[in-house]
């Protein structure tokens, strides 16, 4: 199965080119540009580059949150676009997931984070069993402070990852201490290749029907719901 992966959730942006357990090619920049315009010439530069048409594709792989609302839209449209077209099944993998499969050397729990604002994070753990990376806990919107007071009941130590991990670091060494380990830098960003290798385990699904998971609303989407009452 020949898969082409695409991932627009955050500042990311990443996507690959995988056959069965071969990675044929990757690109990734973590740069705050425009992903609206900038995914589209990567897909063709990395298909060229590869030697890959289209037509040999099986299937689209996309992160499909959570994230940000506009990267994700970016991502799944691309992606449910390419499907159509090609008339391929599509498959979406949780964008923590495919963070957190970054650290499959660790024996541990895995937490994914990604910074939601207000104090609030995007996160979830996880954790490799006999190399395959099993959820340990659904991914969820929740208070920093109140995730880690949960985190503090677990006995296992618990590697934390991802870009956002940084700006929450004092904050979760404070409340976890020696329980908290954190990634190398070159772990943080969420690799395409990864995606796409849990992707084409996935179940797909149809192509019209497909939606991100943004978790929570947006706030403008909110407001308006409560101003409908």
């Amino acid at each position: 199965m020949k898969v082409l992966a695409i991932d627009t959730s955050n500042y990311v942006l990443g996507v690959s080119l995988v056959e069965n357990e071969t990675v044929i090619g990757e690109y990734i920049t973590n740069v705050k540009g425009n992903h609206s315009v900038r995914t589209m010439p990567a897909i063709q530069e990395l298909m060229e580059s590869c030697g890959v048409m289209p037509s040999e594709l099986d299937r689209i792989v996309v992160a499909e949150g959570p994230g940000s609302y506009t990267g994700l839209r970016i991502g799944v449209t691309i992606a449910k676009t390419m499907a159509w077209t090609l008339n391929i099944p599509i498959a979406g993998v949780s964008s923590l997931k495919a963070l957190a499969a970054n650290g499959s050397y660790f024996q541990g729990y895995i937490c994914p984070l990604f910074d939601a604002r207000r104090g609030q994070v995007y996160t979830g753990l996880f954790q490799y069993e006999q190399q395959e990376l099993k959820r340990i806990s659904e991914d969820q919107n929740i208070l920093l402070s109140s995730f880690l007071q949960e985190l503090k009941q677990q006995e296992q130590r618990i590697l934390f990852i991802g870009n956002d991990v940084e700006m929450h670091k004092e904050t979760i060494k404070e409340e976890l201490g020696e329980k908290a380990v954190f990634a190398d830098a070159s772990e943080h960003n969420p690799r395409p290749s990864k995606l796409g290798l849990l992707g084409m385990r996935k179940e797909a699904v149809g192509t019209h029907s497909f939606v991100p998971n943004y978790i929570r609303l947006a706030e403008a989407e909110a407001k308006w719901l409560e101003s409908q009452k």
